[in-house]
């Protein structure tokens, strides 16, 4: 692996914990000499169009936010995974509806912050505002108000040295910038996300700031979450997704040791090609799974409401629970009830009509607080969200 002298950053001596270590301070963005875009021309291809056909999806859904209720919660079960939260969709849908007893509550609180996060800067972006310094601050105050990272000063930059990998300062894989030097680093790292970049496709550009985020790490906790959302959120600012549907995480869990190998690769050797290569794969498997995905929710939905049309009289009340579930993914006879504004013993009714054709099964086997999922619609979304092993 060749290295490339310019684009290496700096080592700072720094003393954390009565050790001494050297934290790394990267070269601010782009890389000199620039990405080599030559043998990058076939993958990029292949991503632009993928992503292209998945921004297009969204356009024959009968309602995008019916697919992205579920596919946002997706999203923020995997990165969560991949900080090590044991919690399932199933469990972060329980916990919505308020029906959660028995599942990791701390897990399920984290993964919750991460949507209301995510949500808030998606707002924020449709309302005009910058993706800036500010903007993430926000983002992270959201994202680690709930569960373990309270404590992590939430919405603030860090102002005590952090590591990564490894027990202790003194034998860990990388350590950022120290306190003094990060707020230069994102500076810098700003400037760059504004910066008119002609020649580098936005793609790359993402894929340059994601790593860029990862190495400044300048929080104290949440900096994997935050760093993956921003690259949906780059893309969304510059109008390439319509509506927020890219999201790496399950490529990034799936190929976890290579991510990794790859972040390294690029501070020690100033490798951005490799990485940039194995981004640009990842946007394509993503976007290509999330059509196919789209396209097996539209055909269910499909099928199922052609089968409920079939049941006569009951048919009117069955739809409207359909049409429910299809936002919700599950949910009880009291829950229903008060959304749907129908009476009890209408949606108990209802929902025996939907486990009679097998849309709907009963999930807890009790007698009290039945919770009953949309299963193909469940089945479908977790396909990949099994937490990682401990």
């Amino acid at each position: 692996m060749p290295d490339h002298p310019s684009r290496l950053g700096r080592y700072e001596t720094t003393a954390i914990g009565g050790e001494t270590v050297r934290a790394y301070i990267p070269p601010p963005l782009p890389p000199i000499p620039p990405i080599d875009l030559a043998g990058l021309h076939v993958p990029l291809e292949q991503a632009n169009q993928t992503l292209g056909r998945l921004d297009g999806i969204a356009s024959v859904l009968p309602d995008p936010s019916l697919f992205l209720y579920i596919y946002i919660r997706k999203e923020a079960l995997l990165s969560s995974q991949i900080e090590g939260t044991q919690s399932s969709l199933s469990d972060l849908l329980l916990y919505e509806a308020e029906a959660a007893p028995g599942v990791p509550i701390d897990d399920t609180r984290e993964v919750s912050g991460y949507v209301a996060a995510m949500n808030h800067g998606l707002h924020r972006l449709r309302e005009d505002f910058p993706l800036s310094l500010r903007l993430i601050r926000e983002i992270h105050g959201i994202l680690l108000s709930q569960g373990r990272g309270r404590d992590k000063d939430p919405g603030e930059f860090r102002r005590t040295q952090n590591w990564i990998g490894g027990t202790r300062p003194g034998n860990a894989l990388f350590v950022p910038p120290p306190p003094h030097l990060v707020m230069d680093s994102l500076g810098a790292l700003e400037a760059f996300i504004h910066a008119d970049s002609p020649d580098l496709p936005l793609l790359v550009k993402a894929a340059l700031v994601h790593v860029q985020f990862e190495t400044i790490h300048p929080f104290l906790d949440g900096n994997g979450r935050l760093g993956r959302l921003l690259i949906t959120f780059l893309l969304c600012e510059r109008g390439v997704l319509r509506e927020p549907l890219l999201y790496l995480s399950l490529f990034f869990k799936q190929n976890r040791q290579a991510y990794y190998d790859h972040l390294q690769a690029v501070r020690e050797h100033g490798d951005w090609e490799a990485w940039v290569g194995f981004f640009l794969r990842g946007v394509t498997e993503t976007a290509r799974q999330g059509t196919q995905t789209a396209q097996s929710l539209l055909r269910l939905f499909g099928n199922d409401r052609a089968r409920i049309e079939q049941l006569g009289r009951p048919a009117a009340t069955a739809m409207r629970l359909h049409l429910f579930l299809q936002r919700r993914g599950l949910t009880t006879i009291p829950d229903a009830s008060r959304r749907l504004g129908l009476s009890q013993p209408t949606v108990t009714s209802a929902i025996a009509h939907l486990r009679k054709l097998s849309i709907v099964r009963e999930t807890t086997g009790r007698q009290r607080g039945k919770v009953f999922v949309y299963g193909g619609f469940l089945d479908l979304l977790s396909e990949g969200t099994d937490p990682l092993p401990r």
